[in-house]
């Protein structure tokens, strides 16, 4: 199994707070890997770190092996490493097309095999659900539809590694089941996912994997059936066994 992603003894210090502490950990290929914990915990750093907006007091990031420690947020993207954000950020006065045609421009650059940025990003649109609100305007998406967006921006860059923030939170029963069932089909694409969700039945119904952080440490690594039983996430984080349905 290829790795991924690589982790090795990420710390990360604010003056002096600890948001991470020896964070050790590999990422197969492939994989959907959930990161959950409790809020302050560390995981939006984490996901800083790996993309390259935020450099890391100790430790490397490594990327299907190449050490990408320091590498600037645009550098990690164009070798194939994309972070969604927790607070959707489209631009919106950019019809949904051209939002997804930024991306496709950018970050895909070179790598588009002869078709051009729209018809990339016409072909994303499709995919996410969005073909019929192309020639809208971002900001009059409705919030299920503006994550969509989001996804799709993050998918036009061509990325390896997908790093998906909270893409549930604020959404319905109905739309949680439908992206969830939209991961599942990027996943199919060969695409690796690292999803972090307070949404505990997606995230383990999803995942292959999942890590748990816990005030910047580490403390579970395992399948989502090891995780949901084990006495110390139970404490720190989920405060009940999930039943399994």
């Amino acid at each position: 199994m290829t790795t991924a992603l690589t982790l090795d003894r990420i710390t990360k210090r604010f003056g002096g707070l600890a948001a991470l502490q020896e964070v050790t950990v590999q990422i197969a290929s492939g994989d959907i890997t959930g990161l959950i914990g409790p809020n302050g915990a560390g995981k939006t750093t984490l996901f800083s770190i790996i993309a390259g907006k935020t450099r890391p007091t100790v430790g490397r990031v490594l990327c299907f092996g190449h050490d990408v420690t320091g590498w600037s947020a645009h550098a990690v993207c164009r070798l194939g490493v994309c972070t969604t954000h927790q607070v959707v950020r489209p631009f919106g006065d950019l019809t949904v097309l051209e939002n997804v045609r930024v991306g496709a421009s950018f970050g895909a650059s070179g790598r588009l095999g002869g078709r051009t940025a729209e018809e990339e990003a016409g072909e994303i649109l499709t995919f996410v659900g969005l073909a019929h609100r192309r020639d809208s305007l971002a900001s009059a998406l409705t919030l299920a539809q503006r994550k969509r967006l989001e996804i799709a921006r993050a998918l036009a860059t061509r990325p390896a590694v997908l790093l998906l923030d909270e893409v549930l939170a604020g959404l319905t029963p109905a739309e949680i089941q439908q992206a969830v069932e939209l991961v599942r089909q990027i996943r199919a694409r060969g695409i690796t996912i690292v999803m972090i969700e307070h949404v505990m039945r997606a995230v383990m119904d999803l995942s292959d994997r999942v890590l748990v952080l816990n005030y910047g440490r580490l403390i579970a690594d395992g399948s989502p059936a090891v995780v949901a039983n084990s006495p110390q996430v139970i404490e720190a984080y989920l405060g009940e066994k999930i039943s399994e349905s």
